[in-house]
């Protein structure tokens, strides 16, 4: 097995990926990237935060770099932050991340990721699989499904989950 070239934070963070990269003690690793179904799923959650971010008081934020600890940078599919002025890297814990799977991922195989998120502080993970359509809360020893509603305590934040996926559906179709 080849042994992986490790890059300095450093250069990852002057570097531009196309597709960005996750970053993890050194190493580049490749994020699989979604067909329509979740590049929609990952677009209808972005524009519910930012049509309520003044409401909620949250930002959504498309696939930005999360500085998870010193040497890991992740980039969720959406993270919702409280505003901080002045910081082009999220470094504060996000209030949420969202990880659309894609049709490589599995729940598995995105843990370390959302074992990540959890180190670094964020208490919120959903993770969705836009073909099945179903949602999970990510909890630290697992998974839980989630039917109905999803909610953050201590925030106006209610996403309808049958709305959700009924959009989905509405745009796959071809109906706008």
């Amino acid at each position: 097995m080849a042994t992986p070239v490790l890059i300095p934070v450093s250069e990852y963070l002057n570097t531009t990926y196309r597709p960005d990269r996750d970053y993890v003690d050194g190493e580049l690793k490749e994020r699989n990237l979604g067909e329509k179904p979740h590049g929609l799923l990952q677009g209808i959650f972005y524009s519910l935060f930012q049509t309520n971010r003044r409401a909620w008081g949250l930002l959504p934020i498309p696939e930005q770099r999360v500085q998870t600890s010193a040497t890991r940078f992740r980039i969720p599919d959406v993270c919702v932050i409280r505003p901080v002025v002045g910081e082009n890297i999220v470094r504060s814990a996000p209030v949420l991340c969202i990880e659309v799977l894609s049709k490589d991922d599995s729940l598995q195989s995105i843990r370390d990721r959302v074992e990540d998120y959890f180190r670094m502080g964020v208490e919120h993970v959903w993770v969705f699989e836009p073909v099945e359509q179903k949602a999970y809360r990510a909890l630290a020893s697992g998974y839980e499904v989630v039917t109905g509603t999803l909610t953050i305590p201590g925030t106006p934040v209610s996403i309808d989950l049958v709305a959700v996926f009924q959009e989905l559906d509405d745009l796959l179709a071809g109906r706008l």
